[in-house]
């Protein structure tokens, strides 16, 4: 129980990545702060499936791409908990487009993706901040994606959304030292609910492409996530892969 008495917010709480860590750190003694985007009911379904802790956990809606409501939601910590030691920025988004068909990949659609990967990592922290700082020990892990490096990934926006992530893990790092640390999780292919409804035989060929032969497991990240927390303490603007050495093809 190395986390019990912290409080963590997981945004994008109600995807296969962000259940798994919720339940990796509540299973570690802390207080869970589940925030979702539009979904409720789901989100309801994740705090009901986490480990009791002593002070309990909280759902409230954190709409990455809603500035005031992340105020709101920092709000909400402070008067609940006091205190917020941890962020997940879990939430993500994307849609899988062909590379080399920029015809598909529409304007929309890039604007969502930076908008919900990249400016709501920042907004997030933005409000945040001032609690974070008043921890011992202020931690942010961003949930990027092995795709920063090798720009593979569900389409090129995609990609570039991961590494804007990943650079701006290393540029938090450095302005929030020493109150703060801040690392990135990349993980590689993982089976989650999304990469599940896609098609099959591509599955495969990306588990054959991999070097340890498979996808990454949701409990896999959210195991690096709760070392950063408990294990990693002298770690910051690292980038820590999660991905079977994909990158390394």
């Amino acid at each position: 129980m190395k986390l019990a008495g912290r409080v963590a917010l997981v945004t994008g709480a109600t995807g296969s990545l962000g259940h798994s860590i919720c339940s990796a750190l509540a299973a570690q003694g802390a207080s869970i702060v589940v925030g979702y985007n539009q979904s409720a009911e789901k989100a309801q379904h994740v705090l009901d499936s986490l480990p009791q802790v002593e002070q309990g956990h909280l759902l409230v809606a954190a709409p990455v791409t809603n500035s005031a409501a992340l105020a709101d939601l920092a709000t909400q910590i402070q008067q609940h908990f006091g205190r917020c030691d941890m962020v997940v920025n879990c939430a993500g988004t994307t849609r899988f487009v062909e590379h080399r068909d920029l015809a598909s990949l529409d304007d929309a659609l890039i604007d969502t993706i930076f908008a919900t990967n990249v400016r709501g990592a920042i907004a997030v922290v933005r409000a945040l901040q001032p609690l974070l700082e008043q921890s011992d020990d202020g931690l942010i892990v961003n949930i990027s994606s092995i795709a920063a490096r090798t720009a593979m990934g569900s389409n090129i926006a995609y990609c570039a959304s991961k590494a804007a992530l990943d650079n701006l893990t290393i540029s938090l790092a450095r302005a929030l030292a020493p109150k703060i640390r801040v690392v990135s999780v990349a993980p590689g292919l993982s089976d989650t609910e999304f990469v599940k409804g896609l098609d099959q035989d591509w599955r495969n060929v990306q588990a054959q492409s991999t070097p340890l032969g498979r996808l990454a497991l949701p409990e896999e990240v959210s195991a690096a996530v709760v070392a950063v927390a408990t294990q990693l303490t002298f770690t910051t603007g690292a980038i820590i892969p999660v991905d079977g050495g994909r990158q390394i093809l």
